[in-house]
């Protein structure tokens, strides 16, 4: 038995879409750091950024993963109107929506609240970590 055309379509649409990324970070967004949401931060405020992108395609999901990284390159890319240098997720992603806390940090990213008084500096550019989102 063959599978509707109409669902075929739909299918192949899904699985084409889903690899793509449809936010780009912007030069100014490039600078900006992202810090935990339990991270405590000795900064300025500069405001609060609300991102959304769509969750879904027609009927179908998009992928966790790609829909949280999407709202932070929006978020990062919002940061420089704003005079921030650095956004913390205020909660989790909800039907493609997110909220974020700029802060104008200057050199320093703050002071983690695990261990007061130690300061938090990014990791060099060559080098990358990797947190997971969920574990599975």
């Amino acid at each position: 038995m063959r599978p509707a055309p109409k669902l075929l379509v739909a299918a192949t649409l899904a699985a084409s879409l889903s690899a793509c990324t449809f936010v780009q970070i912007q030069p100014g967004g490039q600078a900006i750091r992202v810090v935990a949401k339990d991270q405590t931060l000795t900064c300025e405020r500069r405001g609060e950024i609300v991102v959304s992108v769509k969750d879904r395609l027609g009927p179908l999901d998009r992928n966790e993963l790609r829909v949280r990284d999407e709202l932070e390159v929006l978020a990062r890319n919002e940061a420089p109107g704003l005079g921030a240098d650095t956004v913390q997720p205020l909660n989790e992603p909800l039907d493609g929506e997110q909220r974020w806390a700029a802060f104008r940090c200057g050199g320093a990213v703050g002071q983690a609240a695990a261990t007061p008084g130690t300061r938090v500096e990014p990791l060099p550019e060559d080098e990358a970590e990797v947190v997971p989102l969920r574990e599975d």
